[in-house]
């Protein structure tokens, strides 16, 4: 390398750390920056298919890079949000729509805030979040989420995928950006005498200097965690499920653009459709039932048991690093932290880490600089686990300990429990939410659209008829409103198939 130039060696390839090597090549690439990854040929990458949410389309507009070129290459469909099936069995809420937020649902969301509200004050008016928003229909009719140039208004969606395929399309765009690749087993971290790392020698005893190193090592944390001894934070008292297992089916012929979460007996299913495949996955909790039990359940539940379709098993640690960005060394993707993929949100949360990585280094590397980073992606990793945990809380299901356990668990954090006191209380959420500075993080109507759509109202029986003046919106009329704004909107397989590939 170039001594006059920054040096900044990322160890670990997979998504996380392609992302990192394009997001800096972008905005370091031409002001004195020398990048590098560095990735060992005996670690492969698990592949079973994954679901991101809206902020990988900006990722990929950031670093020049159109749905045409990667998403035929790496088996990508549209994603407008998750379907969430059996998790209540309240009778109306054992399944909803959690919606990604466009532009013509603020049209149709104040509807649904006033009904949500009112029948929590016990008056008997639809607050399903299924009538109000756009994406709910889209997933009806299977449509993709591209709006033509004559619907002026934003839609917001993520994206199906491969991972594996799209780490290695991420790897040779980032070749592009002038990223240099190193194929080694790094056997070995050395910390200079402030305890910076100085340098990383390999198996065949090449020595790999940098200023920064950037942590996408997995699991193991090989930087952040082993050499720099940063303590880890579980989160397994809150989230119990630390087990998967993973198949892959034949394609749909007519693919939907949305993930499926499926609740089971002890945890809950995804199914992520591909132009090539369908993933499908069981996150459980091995504390309630083992890997063999868990495997015949989710077999049974794809209609597998006779099939000898493979499986693979995956365990994983719920949690976050006390600090991200330790001396010199950077940690994103699974090295810094994992909470469990319910909703999507891990690729979210490495493109923040290095965003304002980016931007706070950019500032001066200093100790307020490190402080205040640290402190933004922790709160947002709290206030992320946080979301996920109110899933389990909040769910009505009772037909094993497992559920049990989730429903009657106090040890949760005091943000998510004033929250739910706040709703339970039939007061407006988005006071406390603003209170915590939360909606920074999920928007109001994430939080409304989870809680009304698990059912967390009072029962039909102690409603009470809704007057004149609580019966303000007509549903037909929304209903009306987005059958017209779905008129826009090309089938999904047609889209696709006008992006280059379809199974």
């Amino acid at each position: 390398m170039n001594s006059s130039k920054k040096r900044v060696v990322i160890l670990g390839g997979g998504t996380a750390g392609w992302i990192a090597a394009n997001l800096m090549a972008t905005h370091w690439g031409d002001k004195g920056f020398e990048i590098s990854l560095v990735e060992s040929p005996d670690i492969g990458i698990i592949g079973v298919g994954e679901g991101s949410t809206p902020p990988l389309k900006g990722f990929m507009d950031t670093i020049g890079v159109s749905e045409s070129e990667w998403m035929p290459e790496c088996n990508a469909t549209y994603k407008v949000g998750i379907t969430f099936k059996d998790w209540s069995v309240k009778p109306g809420f054992t399944q909803y729509v959690h919606p990604f937020l466009c532009q013509p649902d603020h049209f149709s969301v104040p509807a649904f805030f006033h009904n949500s509200f009112l029948r929590r004050k016990g008056l008997d008016l639809e607050g399903h979040p299924d009538h109000f928003f756009l994406t709910t229909e889209m997933i009806k009719q299977k449509l993709a989420p591209v709006a033509p140039p004559n619907f002026p208004f934003e839609i917001n969606y993520g994206y199906h995928f491969d991972s594996g395929l799209l780490g290695q399309f991420l790897a040779r765009h980032a070749a592009k950006k002038g990223v240099q690749y190193i194929s080694a087993t790094v056997s070995e971290v050395v910390l200079d005498q402030q305890g910076n790392i100085a340098y990383l020698l390999t198996g065949e005893g090449q020595r790999i200097e940098g200023d920064l190193f950037v942590d996408a090592s997995g699991f193991k944390g090989q930087l952040i965690q082993q050499a720099l001894k940063e303590p880890f934070i579980s989160f397994a008292e809150s989230l119990f499920n630390d087990s998967a297992v993973v198949f892959a089916t034949d394609a749909d012929e007519d693919i939907a653009p949305h993930t499926v979460s499926t609740a089971l007996k002890y945890g809950w299913a995804w199914r992520i459709p591909l132009t090539n495949r369908v993933g499908n996955g069981y996150v459980y909790s091995s504390r309630f039932v083992d890997d063999d039990q868990a495997e015949t359940e989710f077999r049974a539940h794809l209609g597998l048991l006779d099939s000898d379709v493979a499986a693979r098993r995956l365990k994983f640690k719920v949690g976050r690093v006390q600090h991200h960005w330790v001396k010199n060394c950077l940690a994103v993707g699974l090295s810094q932290g994992f909470i469990e993929p319910l909703e999507a949100t891990a690729l979210d949360m490495v493109q923040e880490t290095v965003v304002r990585f980016i931007e706070a280094y950019n500032q001066g590397d200093s100790d307020a600089g490190r402080n205040a980073f640290n402190t933004r992606i922790s709160a947002r990793f709290d206030a992320v686990r946080d979301y996920i945990v109110c899933h389990y809380r909040i769910s009505s299901r009772a037909d094993t300990d497992y559920w049990l356990a989730n429903g009657s668990n106090e040890k949760i954090s005091p943000s998510l429990r004033a929250i739910l006191m706040s709703w339970m209380a039939g007061q407006n959420i988005t006071d406390e939410l603003e209170r915590q500075k939360l909606d920074a993080y999920f928007p109001n109507v994430s939080w409304n659209c989870l809680l009304a759509g698990k059912g967390i109202y009072p029962t039909r029986e102690q409603l009470k008829p809704g007057n004149e003046m609580a019966n303000q919106y007509k549903l037909e009329d929304i209903r009306r409103y987005i059958q017209g704004c779905a008129m826009n909107f090309k089938p999904h397989m047609q889209q696709l198939q006008a992006l280059g590939k379809t199974s």
